[in-house]
C-alpha cells in the first residue's frame, strides 16, 4: 500500500473519530434541550437576545435544579373539587372577566403548590413548571400578569378570555399529568412484583431440584454402606 493511500486513510479515520468524540453543543446538547423545552427554548434565546449559549446554560440549570421534582398526588376528591372550582371561575367570567382571571390565578397557584412545586417564589414556580410543562407554562405567566392589572388599565375582555384559556391548558395538564404519573408508577410497581415473583419461583424450582437430588444420593449411599 502506498504512502499516499495510508495518509488518506489516516485522515479519514481521524475525521470520523472527531465526529464521534466531539462533545454535544451546549451543556445538555442543543437538540435535546430544544426537544425538552419546545417553545421555552425559543423564549430563552429571545430573552438572551439570540445568545443560544446563554439560553442553553439557563435551561440546563433549570433542568438540573428541577428535573428530579416528583409531583405530589391528589386524591380523587381533591381533583374533582378543583374541577368544580375551575368551572365556577369560567361561569364568573361572564359577569366579571377581571375577577374571574384573578380567581383563576389564585386557584392555579394553589394547584401548583398542592402538586409539589415550589411555593416560596413565583420565579421558582415558573422555572420548575417550564421543565415539566414547557408547552403550558406560558399560560401561568399570562394569567398571573393579567391578574395583577387594574381593570382601568385598558385591558380588553378578549385579552382576559385568551389568558384564561391558556391558563386552563396548564390547569388541565396538571390534573391529567397525575393520571399519567400514577399509570407510570403502577407499571413500575407491577414490574417489580413480577420480577420478585419470578425470582422466588426460580429459587423455589432450584431448591426443589436440589432437594430431589439429595435423597437419591443419600439412598444410594445407604445402600452402598449396607451392602458393604
Amino acid at each position: 500500500m502506498s504512502t499516499v493511500v495510508i495518509i488518506i486513510l489516516a485522515v479519514v479515520v481521524l475525521a470520523l473519530l472527531a465526529l464521534v468524540l466531539a462533545p454535544s453543543a451546549g451543556p445538555a446538547g442543543t437538540g435535546r434541550l430544544q426537544r425538552r423545552f419546545g417553545p421555552e427554548y425559543d423564549r430563552a434565546v429571545a430573552r438572551h437576545h439570540g445568545d443560544t449559549k446563554a439560553a442553553r446554560k439557563e435551561l440546563a440549570a433549570r433542568l438540573k435544579e428541577h428535573g428530579g421534582l416528583r409531583q405530589r398526588a391528589l386524591s380523587a376528591e381533591d381533583r374533582e373539587r378543583y374541577r368544580l372550582r375551575w368551572a365556577r371561575v369560567q361561569e364568573k367570567f361572564v359577569e366579571s372577566p377581571s375577577g374571574a382571571v384573578a380567581e383563576a390565578d389564585h386557584l392555579l397557584t394553589q394547584l401548583i403548590h398542592d402538586r409539589g412545586y415550589p411555593s416560596h417564589a413565583y420565579d421558582d414556580q415558573v422555572a420548575a413548571l417550564s421543565v415539566h410543562h414547557p408547552r403550558q407554562v406560558e399560560g401561568y405567566r399570562t394569567v398571573h400578569a393579567l391578574a395583577g392589572r387594574e381593570p382601568a388599565d385598558g385591558t380588553v375582555t378578549e385579552e382576559l378570555r385568551e389568558g384564561l384559556v391558556r391558563a386552563r391548558d396548564l390547569f388541565n395538564d396538571l390534573l391529567n399529568a397525575q393520571a399519567a404519573d400514577e399509570q407510570h408508577h403502577k407499571g413500575r410497581r407491577m414490574a417489580t412484583i413480577v420480577r420478585s415473583r419470578t425470582d422466588r419461583t426460580g429459587r423455589g424450582a432450584a431448591h426443589q431440584r436440589t432437594a430431589g437430588t439429595a435423597p437419591q444420593g443419600g439412598a444410594a449411599g445407604t445402600a452402598t454402606k449396607g451392602g458393604a
